[in-house]
């Protein structure tokens, strides 16, 4: 009992010496001996803890494990990036895995698990700046701004800036803060001010002429004394100026009416061609029916509509008006599944055909069914024909979807 007293009393004695110095442990832990436990550098983990020894590490695996900073737990395990998401730099033992996850993003993964999702940045909030921006390296981290800085936005990307200062002409009036900046006055301005010893009204403060010489500099030559503005013909200055700032802002409120009224009448007419088709093809569809009436044989619309060609030919493609939406569930899937047998650009393309930008297809492809997500997305748009699909799925050479979508349906039944 005695020896573990004396141990103790040592250990204590030896990180007094130690603060006392200037040589505090790091690791904040100590050996039986009281000897500060070791960190493990970067690049290496912990194998075993402190304790009757000191801490004992080994090197990470490159391209499995990493540790980027000194620490006292063992390597992490590398992360993998994201389907559809480009790796930047492969994992070292002192960096993780860096994906391309793109703007205001980054790759967040648990602690011990390998793959990752991109996730929205965190944002700085008012009062505190960056000190290390979001991107390939991880979330952003954010500091509370020192004294003599501050932070006005949220952002990401924007650190603590450093506070303005007033000059010798200026006066204070309200010191930095965290979230806003210093706030300072001209002394010299013209305030309304009552003369010392005078009840009279209140005056505009006049500067002092410094001598004759500079009053008769100012003052004008007899006869040659150029015309003074009265307060009426300043006012009247004003006056015309506001009538400009009036007539300007109705010319563009006029002009916003205008192309507010052209926008909705495009919409109209796009609107009656839309309705006009759909009555066209209603009207096919009747005639249909009535040509198989004589005959005993009975043709619903829905077989009578899957029937009619779609060659993929641009003027097949403007004749077919019916909607990729009213397609069965069954056509639809089997065009998904068509599509995804191809070499793994086939959609791509598509997208592209019907107008996609690079960027929207590349939102889709991160996604778990990408085929699904792109049709169900141009199905929803105005316009979405059956001839405008065949018309893209010719120009990049699938006449097997095209087939597939032209196929009869076993919609005939005999009277």
């Amino acid at each position: 009992m005695k020896g573990a007293m004396a141990a103790l009393q040592l250990g204590l004695w030896i990180l007094a010496v130690k603060v006392a110095f200037g040589k505090v442990c790091i690791s904040e832990q100590f050996t039986k001996t009281g000897a500060c436990c070791s960190m493990c550098a970067a690049g290496t983990g912990l194998v075993s803890s402190c304790g009757q020894e000191d801490t004992k590490c080994q090197a990470c695996q490159d391209g499995v494990s990493f540790s980027d900073s000194e620490t006292l737990s063992a390597c992490r395990p590398c992360a993998r990036c994201p389907a559809g998401v480009r790796e930047l730099a492969r994992c070292t033992p002192t960096q993780d895995t860096q994906c391309e996850c793109g703007e205001h993003s980054f790759l967040w993964r648990d602690v011990n698990s390998t793959s990752g999702v991109c996730v929205p940045c965190s944002m700085c909030v008012h009062g505190s700046g960056v000190v290390r921006a979001c991107g390939p390296l991880g979330n952003t981290i954010c500091e509370r701004c020192k004294p003599g800085t501050y932070s006005k936005e949220r952002s990401d990307r924007k650190p603590c800036v450093p506070c303005s200062r007033c000059t010798d002409d200026e006066v204070e009036i309200r010191p930095c803060q965290l979230d806003s900046d210093t706030i300072c006055m001209v002394k010299d301005l013209n305030i309304l001010s009552r003369p010392s010893g005078s009840d009279g009204p209140l005056e505009y403060p006049r500067k002092p002429i410094l001598n004759e010489e500079m009053e008769n500099r100012s003052s004008p030559a007899p006869g040659s004394e150029s015309p003074r503005l009265t307060p009426q013909d300043q006012a009247g200055n004003n006056n015309n100026n506001i009538l400009v700032y009036v007539s300007v802002l109705a010319a563009v409120v006029l002009g916003l009416l205008f192309y507010v009224a052209y926008k909705c009448w495009k919409s109209c007419q796009q609107k009656q061609a839309l309705v006009k088709a759909r009555a066209d093809e209603m009207n096919t569809v009747r005639e249909g029916e009535k040509l198989h009436s004589d005959s005993g044989v009975f043709l619903d619309s829905h077989s009578l509509q899957e029937s009619q060609p779609c060659k993929g030919s641009k003027r097949d493609s403007k004749q077919d008006t019916r909607l990729y939406v009213n397609l069965p569930p069954h056509r639809q899937e089997e065009v998904e599944g068509l599509l995804a047998e191809g070499d793994g650009r086939s959609w791509r393309q598509l997208a592209a055909t019907l107008g996609y930008e690079q960027d929207r297809v590349d939102v889709f492809g991160r996604g778990q069914d990408p085929i699904h997500t792109l049709l169900t997305d141009w199905a929803q748009q105005e316009g979405s024909t059956l001839g405008l699909l065949c018309s893209a799925l010719a120009r990049i050479e699938r006449p097997d979807i095209i087939s597939a979508l032209t196929a009869p349906s076993q919609g005939v039944s005999v009277v």
